[in-house]
């Protein structure tokens, strides 16, 4: 017997899967990797013009508003010992070579070196038998940064261009790396850890400063406090740096709030071991 036509129904043909409200494309995370790479272009050429950088904070103009961001933020013994233009690039949220204490004879990594104020401080704690690497992904900062050491006679410090999502550098081969309001900028914190985990030797340590959310405020609501590119809108909660940190493999992590620059939004010191 043949089968009448019409008594089957056809289905609808599947949907594609929806992305996560937050979840960004690839062209999307490019874009954002681009903005970033933008706007610290535009803060290192700034210095270099000798006009003003622009700071991080979406809350407070950086030269009359409360400095929540930048040079500001070293003690003034760190800030006499450095060229002026050092002082001016920075635009981070705290002072990691502070809390990294660093030894003679170390080798150190400063993950989005900028204009190169804690690769300096850092070689002069080291010493002449250590070695200060400053990793950056923008030609100008790259400039701005030797420019700095050269004129402060610095010889220990050394910048690599790269994304610190792929570090340019041996498993192994650091005992610190710290950094200064950079990992809430990378579109891959994960890889970050990863990396960072990857050149530590057994036994080093990771003493960095950066933007943290409180633990209620959803992506969504990082958002709506400021863009990616102020350093809010990428930030990783409380929970969410301790569960990184810890997949990647370290031990000993603290994380500890020293001032708030938003609404939910603080500037913390992170610090952690890679087991020996």
């Amino acid at each position: 017997m043949s089968k009448q036509a019409g008594h089957r129904r056809s289905r609808p043909p599947a949907e594609p899967p929806r992305p996560h409200p937050m979840e960004k494309t690839m062209t999307e995370l490019d874009d954002l990797r681009e903005q970033v790479r933008t706007r610290y272009a535009a803060a290192a050429r700034a210095v270099l013009d000798e006009r003003d950088a622009a700071c991080c904070s979406p809350a407070a103009d950086c030269r009359t508003g409360p400095r929540v961001f930048g040079g500001d933020l070293y003690g003034a013994a760190e800030r006499a010992e450095l060229p002026a233009d050092a002082v001016t690039a920075s635009l981070g949220c705290g002072d990691p070579v502070a809390v990294a204490e660093l030894r003679d004879g170390e080798t150190v990594l400063d993950l989005g070196s900028g204009g190169g104020i804690d690769v300096l401080l850092s070689a002069r704690r080291v010493g002449p038998t250590g070695t200060a690497y400053g990793l950056d992904m923008t030609d100008e900062m790259l400039t701005l940064a030797r420019a700095n050491a050269a004129e402060a006679g610095i010889a220990n410090a050394r910048f690599l261009k790269g994304a610190i999502e792929a570090v340019p550098l041996p498993a192994g081969s650091i005992d610190v790396v710290i950094s200064n309001c950079v990992i809430n900028l990378s579109v891959d914190k994960p890889a970050v850890f990863a990396e960072t985990y990857r050149v530590l030797r057994p036994g080093g340590r990771l003493g960095i400063t950066d933007v943290v959310a409180e633990d209620h405020l959803s992506p969504a609501d990082r958002a709506e406090r400021g863009e990616y590119v102020e350093c809010v809108a990428g930030a990783l909660s409380f929970g969410e740096y301790l569960t990184g940190l810890t997949e990647a493999g370290f031990t000993g992590i603290q994380i500890t709030p020293t001032h708030q620059v938003g609404g939910g939004l603080h500037s913390a010191i992170i610090r952690a071991t890679k087991p020996r």
